[in-house]
């Protein structure tokens, strides 16, 4: 079986971790801005996406290319600052269509976040995600940044590449 890697990023993190699968995999990879970007040419799909305030940056392309999607094994990899479960699950599943949700294999990731790289806004919506944020520690995390970048996370991603190709 033939794939390919879809992402799109924001600040650079979710484009290194898909550069990491490429070379892992040599699986071709896309910016799902590139009008070339054809999920329909390939058997299976690796789909990769910040979350993005509470929500997948990749959400609207998903939606546009769901009938595409629903018919391929399908691989979502998560970057963000949120570790798996319950919470970031719950982003996850409210970007996307239930059905299709179902039959991705999710794989979180963590990114890295620096608020001297984000604009003016959104180290404001981060000040205020703070102000707002229960937990402690995710509330440092928000205001001083983190960085959990770590291309060993990959491994589950290229795995179930391997998986899929034999």
């Amino acid at each position: 079986m033939n794939g390919a890697i879809f992402f799109t990023s924001k600040y650079g993190r979710t484009a290194q971790y898909a550069g990491w699968i490429r070379d892992a995999t040599g699986l071709p990879i896309f910016d799902v801005k590139d009008p070339h970007a054809d999920p329909a040419e390939y058997d299976f799909l690796v789909l990769g996406s910040p979350v993005y305030f509470y929500k997948l940056l990749i959400r609207k392309w998903i939606m546009k290319n769901q009938a595409t999607i629903e018919n391929r094994p399908t691989i979502l990899f998560t970057v963000s600052g949120a570790s798996s479960g319950p919470k970031l699950d719950d982003w996850v599943a409210g970007s996307m269509p239930g059905a299709l949700m179902s039959k991705v294999e999710h794989v979180a990731l963590r990114g890295r976040q620096s608020p001297r790289e984000v604009t003016w806004w959104h180290r404001l919506l981060l000040k205020i995600a703070a102000m707002r944020n229960k937990d402690p520690a995710a509330r440092r995390e928000e205001l001083e940044g983190f960085d959990y970048m770590d291309r060993s996370s990959i491994d589950p991603v290229v795995e179930l590449v391997r998986e899929w190709r034999t």
